[in-house]
């Protein structure tokens, strides 16, 4: 494999002081190298001349590092970073971070932790940053590929238990409730500092493989809420990377069923906010396509409304039809079982309700407005008062709808209950709702009750 040279070609001495920790000669770890390389798909050649120039300042390309970094781990008992192998080359301080599927769980723990502190340090490039398409896709193609991690053990720092993992479990509970009622403007800065505190040194900590699995998949869950969070605090670049990471720890977890939960709900609908629908469809696909055979009737009804989205958007009437039927089948396949008791707790929320949002939002982009009203009135139906910020979502599409057939009077009033609502709320994403609606009433402007509704969201503006 070619190598590049370090700047300076400066001597490695973190190596090389690794390599007398561990023990090893140089051949020796070239040995281990090659070997864990394999077990990774990678047919590494690598020998004691290998080793040499490594040390001299060469770095070897792609993913050699973090197989470098796990191997010698493994020696040691411990975790280590490419930033200990002195192979960072700028990495962790890069506008990349965060980006990546790492190729190792060794890689994937960095790659996280190192996000969650640039977040709470708020670095400049994580909050400026826009989202590249071929970014979401690309760790999509990653995750359908790669072999499962053969191991996530630990065996070095603190000990980590299950009622750690329960603790982690209920954390992401509470606080995805007070999103749901308050918006992430009030809640996003406690789960990141959360992670970056307290699960950040629980990754560091030893723990066994079962108890790693179920760590992994815990944090993925809370990584994903952070990154719905940076959505809807208007954060969308950093919303991908959240996504990402989420997806490389649930692979981690062994969960091919939450890998594909965050491709259809996570990294779908972020493209669905920006405005790109062949990635919604794709994603969406991905989703069912490496998740086939591992979820509940529940999940596939999701992912087959995220690539109906994705198919509206693009106007394709009849391939929404489809996955639109397949959705509400799959729905009808999840009340029947509702009494197993089957669904994990990421997947429960979603329910009639959920699935009445996503095809309004089908019809209203298809310009089908009496559906789309109808599925928006089911849809604010169902929700419980608890999902304010959804509640006013569903008002807001039954709005669009309203105006649409002509009804603006009707429409006004609908959307100024979802005004309401959002007072209560710090959601960057339901103002953007409120903003689409305002557009759609440009045309009416003149109209004494399009008037008296704008006039009625000075103070709320102002606020």
């Amino acid at each position: 494999m070619a190598a590049r040279p370090l700047v300076a070609r400066q001597p490695n001495e973190r190596l090389q002081a690794l390599i007398q920790e561990a023990g090893c000669s140089n051949a020796g770890l070239a040995r281990r190298v090659n070997l864990c390389g394999s077990e990774h798909g990678l047919d590494l050649r690598y020998d004691k001349t290998s080793v040499a120039r490594w040390l001299r300042g060469q770095q070897p390309r792609g993913r050699a590092p973090g197989i470098i970094a796990e191997a010698l781990g493994r020696k040691l008992g411990r975790t280590v970073t490419i930033d200990e192998i002195g192979m960072a080359n700028g990495k962790n301080l890069a506008s990349g971070v965060g980006l990546r599927f790492a190729p190792t769980v060794v890689g994937a723990v960095e790659q996280v932790c190192e996000l969650w502190r640039s977040d709470v340090g708020r670095r400049d490039f994580l909050t400026g940053s826009t989202v590249a398409a071929s970014a979401l896709v690309e760790p999509s193609r990653d995750w359908l590929i790669t072999q499962p991690d053969h191991q996530v053990s630990r065996s070095s720092g603190a000990r980590v238990g299950e009622p750690d993992v329960a603790a982690v479990q209920a954390m992401t509970e509470a606080l995805s409730d007070l999103d749901h009622r308050y918006g992430a403007g009030h809640i996003r800065p406690v789960v990141v500092h959360y992670l970056n505190s307290v699960v950040s040194g629980l990754l560091a900590g030893s723990y066994k493989e079962a108890v790693g699995r179920s760590l992994f998949a815990a944090v993925a869950r809370l990584t994903e809420l952070a990154g719905y969070m940076a959505v809807d605090t208007g954060q969308h670049g950093l919303a991908q990377r959240y996504y990402i990471q989420s997806l490389r720890l649930a692979q981690a977890a062994g969960d091919r069923a939450y890998g594909g939960y965050v491709l259809a709900a996570g990294m779908s609908h972020l493209a669905a906010s920006l405005g790109n629908p062949r990635e919604i469809a794709q994603l969406a696909r991905a989703a069912q396509e490496g998740a086939r055979g591992r979820v509940t009737p529940r999940a596939e009804a999701m992912f087959h409304a995220a690539e109906a989205r994705g198919h509206a958007l693009m106007g394709d009437e009849r391939a929404c039809q489809g996955s639109t039927s397949r959705a509400l089948a799959a729905m009808d396949g999840a009340d029947s079982a509702a009494e197993s008791g089957d669904d994990p707790p990421w997947i429960a929320h979603f329910d009639r309700a959920y699935l009445a949002d996503e095809l309004a939002h089908c019809h209203r982009d298809l310009g089908q407005a009496e559906r789309a009203a109808a599925r928006a009135e089911e849809a604010v139906t169902g929700h419980p008062e608890g999902r304010a910020r959804r509640r006013a979502i569903g008002l807001f599409l039954l709005a669009d709808a309203q105006v649409q057939q002509r009804e603006v009077e009707r429409g006004c009033h609908t959307a100024g209950q979802a005004a309401r609502l959002l007072a209560g709320l710090r959601s960057d994403r339901g103002a953007e709702y409120l903003e689409d609606f305002r557009l759609r009433l440009e045309p009416y402007g003149e109209e004494p009750v399009v008037r008296e509704f704008n006039e009625s969201l000075e103070p709320t503006s102002a606020a």
